[in-house]
């Protein structure tokens, strides 16, 4: 099994969300669409074939429907369909992730006309996310497709990457600088933060990217540890779905704390469908 977690630009309008989501086919698992950021994160899950055909459908449905035009949101971004990393949940399928990716970036440059930017193995380095979006078009080059933006819709960053946890933490109390404090505090091995204002409230906004490392447990109580007296977690919330094993390393009687749960497993959502 492999998953998918696409990123699109737009969080707000409930009828293309529910559209998007009926592209996405059986495949779709979960969405988390958030207004402030103007985002939504689709987490697609099933076997190659299957997986390939409906991240076509859903980037197709939103290519057709979203424009950058006018777009604003606290999350950064270089197109409508902005980030499409792929994930072998066996580990020892990896190489087929990096297959995957590299045949929709194929596409999507051939059928669509964007720019598109490998991030994963490529040319045997390991290239990051966040260095795409730091050198897209100054001294990084797109990889395949045009060498410019599309001025509607940008252009797409796909990916090949192990299992990430996306993961908020809300926080009252405390001023923006205080929560970019705090995103520096916890960036390390394993983690990228960024401290964000996300409507009148601050966030720690983290992508757990080495779990070995840095589970949400221990994220948690490093940021808590630091807070000025003033302040406080109000509230943690994961951004798409965990795979049980990972549930399973955290105290049960934290769950509820670290925004984690049965229901938010990828194993929970596949027994569903």
């Amino acid at each position: 099994m492999f998953e998918c977690v696409i990123n699109i630009s737009e969080g707000r309008d409930l009828e293309v969300l529910q559209r998007l989501s009926a592209a996405a086919g059986a495949s779709l698992r979960d969405r988390h669409s958030d207004v402030f950021h103007h985002r939504s994160v689709f987490t697609l899950v099933n076997d190659a074939a299957d997986l390939e055909r409906d991240v076509r459908a859903l980037i197709d449905a939103a290519l057709a429907s979203l424009s950058l035009e006018g777009h604003e949101g606290v999350h950064p971004r270089l197109g409508v369909v902005d980030v499409v990393p792929f994930v072998a949940l066996d580990p020892a399928h990896a190489a087929e992730a990096v297959a995957l990716r590299d045949r929709s970036a194929e596409w999507i440059a051939a059928t669509h006309h964007l720019p598109v930017f490998l991030y994963g193995p490529v040319e045997g380095s390991e290239r990051t996310l966040p260095y795409v979006r730091a050198h897209a078009f100054s001294d990084l080059a797109p990889d395949l497709g045009p060498s410019r933006p599309d001025p509607r819709r940008g252009a797409v960053v796909v990916g090949a990457r192990d299992v990430l946890v996306a993961w908020n933490l809300w926080l009252t109390g405390v001023s923006l600088e205080t929560a970019r404090d705090l995103a520096r505090l916890v960036r390390g091995p394993g983690v990228r933060a960024l401290g964000l204002r996300v409507g009148d409230r601050v966030q720690v906004s983290c992508n757990l990217f080495d779990v070995r490392r840095a589970r949400p447990s221990l994220v948690y109580d490093l940021v808590a540890e630091h807070l000025p007296r003033t302040g406080a977690i109000e509230r943690a919330e994961l951004v798409g779905l965990l795979p049980e094993k990972l549930l399973r390393e955290e105290d049960p009687g934290r769950w509820a704390q670290l925004g984690l749960g049965e229901a938010v497993t990828i194993e929970s959502r596949l027994v569903a469908r």
